[in-house]
């Protein structure tokens, strides 16, 4: 592969992002901004009735972020005239054909002016109902594919996907696209429309029915999670986004496509400052209820490798992959992770948080040090469920005939203890399928997309997992930058 100038290529070009309020999306805008300020136009859809709105949600959620902090230390007065030149904020959704644009005479510029596409629009919860994780991840790849067709200038669609589009499987995992209607576990029968038509009909009879939003809610949630494993999935995030990407493969055409797969995404590693991140991210939450003193037990094997991937090197290799495939009417695949290259063991993580937390304890809202202690982790479902009915189960029952004489210390007990059942039990819910992950996912295509930049702008693109010191990273740039933007009381 023959790659020249990322700098020059971004220069006058205008880039279509969706999903613009996103974790890795504020990360993409902010590195064009601060590395390519001639970037022709950077055109931002956001999930929006209006413009108004839009605007709003822009100021709000992405420049008004700490992540713009160095662009705006580096251009002071004139970051406004910058963002005002360079941003077009639009208003639109990735549910509907052209986007949701309304504004006709916008979508005509967007037709005509966009050079490149970046789908970053996603949900990413695990258990999302059915009918919305469908319209986002499966359908909206599909509405944002029709989209590009329609662009004039069109050099590249670059769609943002997962590592765990392929479930469960063990093993090495190639840099292979998803074929139309292959399933995991070798079930016929899998058919988008139909998937959408069967969301389609349940939802009518649970509105026939009359059925409040929250059954409704529940009822759409256990939808996607069956749909899912029927077909070898484990979950309705990593089912509907395999879909979407078998829909772009197949309806692509000549368009220019790359599929981006991270694996597990965390907090910056260099730019625009070490730590950044948003929410509560997989692996964090992990975090989240260890430092709190929540989660003192869990489930999985210690030596189970943890891919995990900063987000500046996910977005980096974004801009040298859409760089690499301009105007090749192909579907090329990136995985971008670590386990092959540099692996990280769970065992390792749960060391991290031991040394962090015992040297850094979180204080409570009463003002108290939360002690934390080696977390119990049981090998097998069998020796957790019983740990759990033993430790927390039969003591609760106690607890509850103790409640009937109204003792305020006993009930504060057993509400505390309710909660950190129900949250531990959440957890090994939502990840059970990769406490005990055997899988390695090949980066073959990307180390050569690594070798095929030119060194200058190696540095400033960098996405290579061997350069990063685990041990340093999730002691004092990770854990730290969690604790500092996550955790709250």
């Amino acid at each position: 592969m023959e790659l020249g100038s990322i700098l020059q290529f971004l220069e006058n070009r205008s880039i279509l992002v969706t999903g613009a309020t996103g974790f890795l999306a504020k990360i993409f805008v902010e590195k064009i901004l601060r590395v390519q300020p001639h970037v022709k136009k950077l055109y931002l859809l956001l999930r929006a009735s209006d413009t108004n709105a839009a605007m709003l949600r822009f100021s709000n959620e992405i420049i008004g972020k700490e992540l713009f902090k160095v662009l705006k230390e580096k251009n002071g007065a004139n970051l406004s005239s910058l963002t005002a030149e360079k941003v077009r904020v639009v208003a639109g959704e990735i549910t509907f054909e052209n986007l949701g644009v309304k504004d006709l005479s916008l979508l005509e510029e967007m037709l005509t002016e966009i050079d490149v596409v970046v789908n970053l629009a996603a949900t990413t919860n695990f258990d999302e109902r059915y009918d919305v994780s469908l319209g986002i991840n499966t359908l909206g790849a599909k509405h944002v594919l029709n989209f590009s067709k329609k662009c004039k200038k069109l050099k590249i669609l670059v769609h943002v996907s997962t590592a765990y589009v392929s479930g469960e499987r063990e093993g090495l995992i190639l840099e292979n696209p998803c074929m139309m209607g292959q399933t995991l576990n070798g079930t016929r029968g899998l058919d988008v429309e139909a998937e959408k038509k069967l969301i389609d009909e349940t939802l009518k009879q649970l509105k026939a029915h009359n059925y409040d939003e929250d059954y409704i809610k529940s009822s759409m949630k256990h939808l996607g999670i069956q749909r899912a494993r029927k077909f070898g999935w484990p979950n309705t995030y990593v089912f509907t986004k395999a879909m979407g990407e078998m829909l772009l493969g197949e309806l692509k055409e000549n368009i220019p496509l790359v599929i981006i797969r991270p694996t597990i995404v965390t907090s910056t590693y260099k730019e625009p400052f070490p730590g950044w991140v948003e929410g509560v991210r997989t692996i964090d939450s992990l975090a989240v209820g260890y430092g709190k003193g929540r989660l003192t037990c869990f489930l999985g094997d210690p030596t189970t490798v943890v891919d995990v991937i900063p987000a500046d090197m996910v977005v980096n290799a974004i801009v040298v992959a859409l760089v690499a495939h301009a105007d090749q009417a192909n579907e090329s695949v990136y995985h971008v992770g670590s386990s092959v290259s540099n692996p990280v063991e769970y065992a390792s993580l749960q060391s991290y948080g031991l040394r962090y937390f015992s040297a850094h304890p979180w204080i409570d809202k009463n003002g108290n040090p939360i002690v934390v202690g080696k977390m119990t982790v049981f090998n097998s479902m069998e020796s957790f469920q019983r740990y759990m009915r033993l430790r927390y189960l039969l003591p609760l029952k106690g607890l509850q005939m103790l409640n009937t004489a109204c003792c305020q210390y006993f009930q504060q007990t057993y509400i505390e203890k309710c909660r950190k059942i129900k949250f531990v039990m959440r957890l090994i819910d939502l990840y059970a399928p990769y406490l005990f992950f055997k899988a390695f996912y090949d980066d073959m295509n990307t180390e050569k997309l690594r070798h095929a930049a030119k060194e200058m702008e190696t540095k400033m693109f960098y996405f290579d997992p061997k350069t990063i010191n685990w041990d340093d990273y999730f002691m004092n740039t990770h854990i730290p930058g969690v604790v500092k933007r996550v955790f709250r009381n």
